[in-house]
């Protein structure tokens, strides 16, 4: 009997101090996700700003926002897509953008006819006018189907916005002086998604200030 009870006895203190961890790993990725969107804020609000300036401007002339990414990023260009077509927070007309990202049949259709590196760019060639604006997101800032949208978008007179991380990876070689680049300064993966996703409502937001003034 009393080995039963120093065996639950330990047990349940395993227990607690399991829950004790656990409890410390998610409240430290509270801690890091908030440390980096601080530094994040500080250093790319400028870029933010002038990424605004371009998608109000290219909209406001007609132009429409082509949007690519892979895996997490992709849900991410279907969120913008989303925010822009429906809206943000507050009431107003749809803006017109395009998630690359959504058309299974477009989708395997060029990655099984052609490559998988093309599966944006041609898309890009088929939808994009000069004056549109590609929204490329890449965490590595290396993903070759998304520098492909790039080099096309440049041949479509296009001008790009580039969301990246860990350094800008191959996307510092492509983009033009034109171009806008928001880099975050994380190499972790689910810290560049989490500010990145904070950069798209930051974008939502100007847009629609710029539209429909200031909140009152």
């Amino acid at each position: 009997m009393e080995g039963y009870e120093c065996g639950t006895l330990v047990a349940a203190l395993r227990e607690l101090m399991e829950n004790f961890m656990s409890i410390e790993r998610i409240q430290q990725h509270f801690r890091d996700s908030a440390a980096i969107k601080l530094d994040a804020g500080e250093r790319l609000a400028a870029p933010i700003a002038a990424a605004i300036d371009t998608l109000f401007g290219a909209l406001a002339n007609n132009g429409k926002v082509l949007v690519c990414g892979n895996g997490g990023s992709a849900a991410d260009a279907q969120h913008f897509a989303a925010e822009l077509i429906g809206r943000f927070e507050r009431e107003r007309p749809g803006l017109p953008a395009i998630a690359l990202t959504t058309d299974s049949s477009i989708l395997t259709a060029i990655a099984n006819d052609y490559d998988f590196n093309q599966i944006f760019s041609k898309q890009v060639r088929a939808l994009g006018q000069p004056g549109d604006v590609l929204l490329a997101i890449t965490t590595s800032g290396s993903s070759n189907n998304v520098l492909a949208a790039v080099h096309e978008a440049h041949e479509r007179e296009m001008t790009v916005i580039a969301l990246t991380g860990k350094g800008g990876g191959k996307m510092n070689e492509v983009l033009f002086d034109t171009d806008l680049h928001i880099c975050v300064p994380s190499d972790r993966t689910a810290r560049i998604q989490e500010v990145h996703l904070l950069t798209i409502h930051c974008l939502c937001d100007g847009i629609d200030s710029m539209l429909l003034g200031d909140d009152e």
